[in-house]
């Protein structure tokens, strides 16, 4: 009986400020998931920042789209989850792109396995300042006017606040800080819910591996800005945490 293709899960990408190099290797990656798997998921983070317009969308990911049109139109399903930094998908990437767009945590069926998938931001303890900047920014108020700025002008403004590239160069006891709280509260989860078998986030940009309980994990996919890691997920098999090196 031939096997089944795995599921391939990414995330924290930030396309527009991962260093060429990094885009180049993840659009690598993501040619050899749309050859070798059964699904994609990017959970968050795809984009430093997305943006759906009156007039466009945000610009400079043509490579990318391309890609992951090309991946859907040859019938692997791809979920994006909104991040942070790209919550505010919407119509061009599901009827365009063609991929299935997520902005709220969910639960299903992955890989044989019942999982939580959700980015992670906003999630755990703590981040108080950035709980009450999300409320803020994703008030449909703000989405509506922002919508109404020229993409340029748009984009530009999100660059500046961004800073991806600086916060991730000075990795230190906040961040590390931030994956011990969302691993707490992945094994929470888990031990909250005996159906759960998987709780997958992102956002940390810290890959994680653990095994909470015989057969239950808590799986961070970590990032491709410090380091270019992604996750295996096969009917029958414990996840598996990974490094892209190049095509196998």
């Amino acid at each position: 009986m031939k096997p089944s293709k795995p599921v391939l899960l990414a995330s924290d990408v930030h396309l527009g400020a991962a260093r060429s190099n990094r885009e180049r290797d993840f659009l690598d990656w993501l040619d050899h998931a749309g050859d070798s798997a059964a699904e994609i998921i990017l959970n968050g983070d795809l984009f430093d920042f997305w943006f759906e317009y009156r007039t466009g969308t945000t610009r400079g990911h043509d490579a990318v789209l391309a890609a992951l049109r090309r991946t859907a139109g040859r019938g692997v399903p791809v979920t994006l989850m909104g991040g942070n930094h790209d919550w505010w998908g919407g119509r061009y990437l599901t009827e365009e792109i063609g991929v299935e767009f997520l902005k709220e945590p969910v639960v299903r069926d992955i890989a044989g396995k019942r999982a939580l998938l959700a980015h992670g931001d906003g999630l755990g303890k703590g981040d108080l300042r950035y709980r009450a900047l999300r409320a803020v920014l994703r008030n449909g108020l703000a989405r509506w006017a922002f919508g109404l700025l020229p993409p340029e002008l748009g984009d530009g403004i999100a660059r500046r606040v961004s800073r991806t590239e600086q916060k991730w160069e000075e990795w230190g006891e906040k961040q590390r800080n931030r994956s011990e709280a969302l691993q707490r509260w992945a094994e929470a989860r888990l031990a909250e819910d005996a159906e759960l078998d998987l709780v997958l986030l992102g956002h940390t940009h810290e890959p994680r591996l653990r095994e909470v309980a015989e057969g239950r994990w808590y799986v961070n996919s970590g990032d491709w800005v410090r380091h270019r890691s992604y996750v295996i997920l096969e009917t029958g098999c414990a996840p598996r945490l990974c490094e892209w090196t190049g095509s196998p």
